[in-house]
């Protein structure tokens, strides 16, 4: 709902106000490190590229919502136990309610063999996120972490539904993006932050990828920051077709 109102007196410009109605649902916040490591690994806690919502129904939602709820209850419970005894009982509930969201099929997820996958994906995320802009082979982790190519691989398709080297490609990618939108570094300096051996060899990747080059994105990125702020970027004098230098 939207209304507006006048400050200044009479032919004053008027200021809109935004009402937003209280979202339905509950939050629950718990601070890392209140779940144990292995509940934390199974409901898989630091699996930053899996799904950002799941929607549970059926059996397994309402599974959820009872989990919740016995959550509910014994967080306002505090006088009923002695406070580390209590906090041990939230502790267990949250990892109830967390393994429940994370897991909503079951067995579906292929008992132990679907834990090792886990594990393997989660140890293989964590070296990419310390090593993408140093290396972009799947071997070179496979070697680092001590499984074959194919085992990363399958692990990459069975948590982020891509193979390794597709993930591996996402993640810089991503930080290319982040690096041309948010600062001003020239496409030479972006591809040796990023380990390519060129700007040529960083621009071919990233046309490839995205369907433009750097800074073709760059300007689109930026033009549109501009014209949401309300002015639309004016043409830089004297250029044909009214394009800008970035």
């Amino acid at each position: 709902m939207v209304k507006r109102r006048q400050e200044g007196g009479e032919g004053a410009p008027e200021i809109p106000e935004v009402a937003f109605s209280a979202p339905a649902g509950r939050l629950v916040l718990f601070e890392s490190g209140f779940l144990d490591p292995a509940t934390a690994a199974a409901a898989r806690i630091e699996d930053w590229y899996g799904p950002p919502v799941r929607h549970l129904e059926g059996a397994a939602g309402r599974r959820l919502e009872e989990a919740m709820r016995q959550l509910h209850r014994e967080f306002g419970a505090l006088g009923g136990l002695p406070l580390p005894v209590h906090l041990d009982v939230l502790r267990h509930l949250l990892a109830v309610l967390v393994l429940r969201a994370a897991h909503p099929g079951g067995t579906a997820d292929g008992g132990a063999e679907g834990c090792a996958a886990s594990s393997t994906f989660l140890r293989f995320l964590d070296a990419v996120e310390r090593d993408f802009a140093r290396s972009r082979r799947v071997a070179d982790y496979a070697h680092a972490l001590g499984d074959a190519p194919r085992t990363l691989s399958r692990a990459t398709e069975d948590r982020a539904g891509v193979a390794a080297k597709e993930f591996i490609d996402r993640r810089v990618e991503l930080e290319a993006k982040r690096l041309l939108a948010h600062g001003d570094r020239s496409a030479a300096r972006i591809a040796g932050r990023l380990g390519f051996a060129g700007a040529t060899d960083f621009s071919k990747f990233f046309q490839r990828r995205t369907g433009s080059t750097p800074i073709a994105f760059r300007v689109a990125v930026r033009g549109g920051a501009q014209r949401v702020g309300g002015s639309p970027p004016r043409p830089a004098q004297g250029l044909p077709g009214g394009s800008s230098r970035p």
